[in-house]
């Protein structure tokens, strides 16, 4: 039978739920036992596409289109899989499909309510990923007591019912902070999260908890008198450099080990050597470059954080660590090219909206003439091509008509089976689609084949009408869609150390063992451009 594992938050919100249920997922899987991590969000929202960064940090694609949580980037990364738009569990996705099932007739002319048909709708959605696994772990988004996430977790308290407790277990993350004026670490916000856990029938079986420095042991012994969890499922969860240590630590702590034997699963020692060298090696970094992201929502570094991640993942390839410098697209605007100076490299990543796009145009207009190493991700590739028609093909008013619909030179325009949706929700050209890359270009010096698949998540395209202008001044688009054959999709100047751009987000698919390219190429040429 398949294996559940829940895991709940308390106390506060943002503790690392998410690399919890990421690093425990691969602790499963390192051995041996077929894993998948689902995540519910409690939001009313159907997905997180139309979401703010600043709300939620950073929107994630998966290959089927699917507009997803970030955490569920982090449950690819860890577990190097991909997962699916059903691995993720909204609300708003759940009240849909009760109300549509409502709708049919097909409950009989009962009273809809929360308890069964709610509850019901969730394990359904829970159980059919479960399938094809041996273990799913399910993280279960907000902190208990929030009113949002009552019904999932009534939903998991019966799934221990119905599956048998040797089939599901429960992992509560908690914090426990540490008061400047008394000096000791303070166990009772844990002890009052698992008090409201308990009041909703769930007896959570390991208790992973969060603070600044190792669990003490007196906090440890209280901790597991006042929750009836055994002192060895007190799991010490403190701060560590780098989120890939987590595993590694919880490891030592003893949390899977824990859970298999909890779960009666066959005991076997995790494959992690590869995991542990790699982490030793970011560590040991010593050279630094410095590269610059120049977005709109950098006061989050949640919003670019598969960006900040596929640097990371560069970092280890290259052997060279990446400072990064945060810089506000409006800043560079009112402050200038001084904002820029002495970086290795430059990313201008995607996004969405007028505000910040000048700002854009100007950090790769910097990179271009001082030819300093470029990446433009997605509205950073378009405004690229913006830049590009203005300032070396004299363009005056070029633009994109997402932001001047009114623009003398459209180089960038909707694509066609956009123009006419009423719903944002859903709608763009979302996922995995096939890219053909050129011979004898940087791209495929990168990529090393013909035909790649890369992730997506945009509504406007480089005007065909203009292409061939761009190609006489120079700019080559070395990667062409590979289903219509149409759409650019990757751009570079061949006269440049490193000047590319490309219209889908590669930055989804990088891995910690398995670099995208284009940023493992980025660092690179930063790291030669500093003479490293």
């Amino acid at each position: 039978m398949t294996k559940f594992i829940f895991v709940t938050g308390g106390v506060v919100s943002g503790l690392g739920k998410g690399i919890t249920s990421a690093s425990l997922g691969m602790l499963m899987k390192a051995r041996g036992f077929r894993t998948t991590n689902v995540k519910i969000d409690p939001y009313l929202n159907y997905d997180a596409g139309t979401m703010n960064p600043y709300q939620h940090g950073e929107v994630f694609v998966l290959d089927d289109g699917g507009e997803v949580d970030l955490d569920l980037g982090n449950y690819e990364r860890f577990l190097d899989t991909n997962l699916t738009f059903d691995h993720n569990i909204t609300t708003g996705k759940v009240y849909s499909a009760v109300i549509e099932k409502e709708r049919k007739g097909e409950y009989l002319g009962a009273t809809v309510q929360v308890i069964p048909h709610i509850t019901n709708e969730i394990k359904e959605r829970i159980r059919t990923i479960a399938k094809d696994y041996d273990v799913v772990v399910v993280e279960i988004g907000g902190t208990v007591g929030d009113i949002e996430s009552m019904p999932f977790l009534e939903a998991a308290r019966q799934m221990q019912l119905e599956e048998g407790r040797d089939n599901v277990a429960f992992v509560h993350v908690t914090y426990v902070p540490k008061l400047k004026v008394v000096g000791e670490q303070k166990t009772k916000p844990t002890q009052h999260s698992v008090k409201e856990l308990r009041s909703l029938g769930i007896q959570p079986d390991a208790i992973v908890a969060r603070s600044e420095d190792p669990l003490e042991e007196n906090a440890r012994r209280k901790i597991s008198l006042f929750t009836n969890v055994p002192p060895e499922a007190v799991i010490s969860a403190y701060d560590v450099e780098d989120t890939y240590e987590v595993p590694l630590m919880l490891e030592k702590e003893g949390l899977a080990r824990y859970i298999t034997k909890r779960l009666g699963l066959p005991e076997r020692e995790p494959e992690l050597d590869a995991w542990r060298e790699m982490v030793e090696r970011y560590k040991s970094l010593e050279d630094t470059v410095e590269i610059a992201i120049v977005g709109k929502y950098v006061k989050l570094a949640d919003s670019y954080l598969s960006i900040k991640e596929a640097l990371k993942h560069s970092s280890v390839a290259n052997g060279v660590k990446v400072k990064i410098r945060w810089v506000e697209a409006e800043d560079l605007e009112r402050h200038g090219f001084k904002l820029l100076e002495g970086v290795d490299g430059i990313i201008v990543p995607g996004g969405f909206g007028a505000r910040g796009t000048e700002g854009k145009m100007m950090a790769a207009r910097y990179a271009r003439e001082n030819d300093i190493p470029f990446l433009g991700i997605c509205f950073g590739f378009q405004l690229t091509v913006v830049e590009f028609a203005r300032n070396v093909l004299g363009l005056k008013g070029a633009h994109s008509t997402e932001i001047d619909p009114r623009t003398p030179y459209p180089v960038v325009d909707l694509m066609p089976e956009q123009r006419d949706l009423d719903r944002l929700g859903g709608t763009m050209r979302l996922g995995a689609y096939p890219v053909r890359i050129k011979p004898g270009t940087l791209a495929m010096k990168l990529y090393g084949k013909e035909l790649v698949y890369e992730r997506h998540r945009h509504r406007w395209e480089v005007n065909p009408e203009y292409i061939e202008k761009f190609e006489e001044a120079g700019l080559v688009f070395s990667g062409i869609a590979g289903d219509d054959g149409r759409r650019m999709e990757i751009l570079e100047l061949p006269e440049k150390s490193y000047f590319i751009a490309t219209q889908f987000h590669p930055e989804f698919k990088s891995r910690p063992m398995n670099p995208a390219p284009v940023f493992r190429g980025l660092v690179k040429a930063a790291k030669e451009k500093k003479g490293l």
